[in-house]
């Protein structure tokens, strides 16, 4: 699947350097997860046919799974574009996320707020944060 392949190229550029072997090696067996990949609604965002981005939610659109861009497009609104995808199809108020260390003030300009400190379970480091979309 070209959306995974963009996710682990993205992940291992901008990701990986955070993480340890575990971490590493957890969120690989993840996105190699046909059954896990399955149950995500994933989104694409493409130029001229080519796939450069990619958010993927479950739990009816209400928890934001993987966020990745392809580097040459950050911060040209690719995610923004990507995330509002999510809030027309998500089903309740509030969409949740577990942010990467390197996704946290991406998630902020996104207008979403830390739930809790970071966290590291299975090598992955984590802040849990939520998106409120009715205030």
């Amino acid at each position: 699947m070209n959306a995974m392949k963009l996710v682990w190229s993205v992940f291992l550029e901008f990701e990986a350097p955070d993480y340890t072997a575990e971490g590493i090696n957890t969120f690989r067996d993840f996105i190699n997860n046909e059954d896990a990949i399955k149950g995500l609604e994933i989104y694409g965002a493409y130029e001229k046919g080519n796939l450069i981005g990619v958010i993927a939610t479950r739990n009816e659109g209400n928890h934001i799974a993987l966020f990745f861009v392809h580097g040459k497009y950050h911060k040209q609104g690719v995610g923004r574009k990507l995330f509002e995808a999510v809030l027309k199809n998500s089903t309740l108020e509030i969409i949740t996320v577990n942010s990467s260390p390197y996704a946290v003030e991406i998630y902020h300009k996104l207008g979403f707020v830390d739930t809790d400190i970071e966290q590291i379970k299975e090598g992955m480091r984590f802040t849990p944060m939520k998106y409120q979309k009715y205030e």
